[in-house]
C-alpha cells in the first residue's frame, strides 16, 4: 500500500517524472474544465432552466452565501478563488470512489501548493482592499513588538493548512485500505461512503479557513479603531 500518490510512478525519463499526483491532478482539472464548459455553454435566464444549470446556481449561491457569512463582505471579489479551492478539493476527494484513482490531495506537495496559493492570496486581497501600508499595519497590531509573532503566524497557518488537509485525506485512505484487507465485505463500503462525506467536509473547512484569513486581511474595522 502506497502512503502517498507521489510514490506511484507511471512514467519517468531522466529528471522528468509523471507520478499519480501529477496525472490525477491534471485529470481533475480537465474534468472541472469540461464539466464547466458543458454546463455553462447554454445558460438561460428563462424560468425553465436545465437541471445542470439549476445545480450550478445552487453551488455558486451556496459558496457565495458562505463567503458573505464568514467575511461580512461582498462575495463577488472572492468567489472565484474560494470556489476554485473548494471545487478542486471536493472533486479530488469525491472521485476516490473510482477504482485505481488516487486523490491528489493525499499528497503533501498538492496540499502545500494549495496552502501557498492561500498564502499569496491573503496579502494580495489585503493590499487591494486596504492599500499597501494599511495592510502592513496588521503586523504591528496591537503593538510593534508583535511584528515577529505575526510574521511567524502567517507561515505557521500556511503550514497548518497543508498538513491538516494532507493528514486527513491520507489517514482516511489508509483506514479504508486497512479495513478492506481485514473485513473485505460491507464495512469498507460504509467507510468509503463516510470517507466521501469527510472529504467534502475537508474541502469546506479548507475553503472557509482560507476565507477567514482573507477576511482578516481585508477587514477595515481594525484599521479604523
Amino acid at each position: 500500500m502506497e502512503i502517498s500518490p507521489d510514490n506511484i510512478i507511471y512514467w519517468q525519463s531522466g529528471a522528468i517524472t509523471l507520478n499519480a499526483t501529477i496525472i490525477f491532478t491534471w485529470l481533475v482539472m480537465a474534468f472541472l474544465v469540461i464539466v464547466s464548459w458543458l454546463v455553462t455553454r447554454n445558460l438561460s435566464v428563462n424560468p425553465k432552466i436545465s437541471r445542470w444549470q439549476s445545480l450550478l446556481e445552487i453551488i455558486v449561491e451556496g459558496i457565495a452565501n458562505q463567503i458573505h457569512e464568514v467575511s461580512q463582505q461582498e462575495a463577488t471579489k472572492y468567489i472565484g478563488f474560494i470556489g476554485t479551492l473548494f471545487l478542486f478539493i471536493a472533486v479530488s476527494n469525491t472521485l476516490a470512489i473510482i477504482p485505481g484513482y488516487q486523490p491528489p490531495t493525499g499528497s503533501l506537495s498538492t496540499t502545500t501548493a494549495l496552502a501557498l496559493c492561500v498564502f499569496v492570496a491573503v496579502p494580495l486581497f489585503g493590499i487591494m482592499k486596504r492599500g499597501f501600508f494599511g495592510y502592513l499595519r496588521n503586523y504591528i497590531q496591537p503593538t510593534i513588538f508583535m511584528l515577529p509573532f505575526n510574521i511567524i503566524g502567517e507561515f505557521s497557518r500556511t503550514l497548518a493548512l497543508a498538513v491538516r488537509l494532507f493528514g486527513n485525506i491520507m489517514s482516511g485512505t489508509m483506514l479504508v485500505a486497512i479495513l478492506l484487507s481485514l473485513v473485505p465485505l460491507f464495512f469498507p463500503i460504509v467507510m468509503q461512503a463516510l470517507g466521501l462525506v469527510f472529504g467534502l467536509i475537508q474541502a469546506y473547512v479548507f475553503a472557509m479557513l482560507a476565507m477567514v484569513y482573507i477576511a482578516s486581511a481585508t477587514s477595515t474595522q481594525r484599521q479604523n479603531q
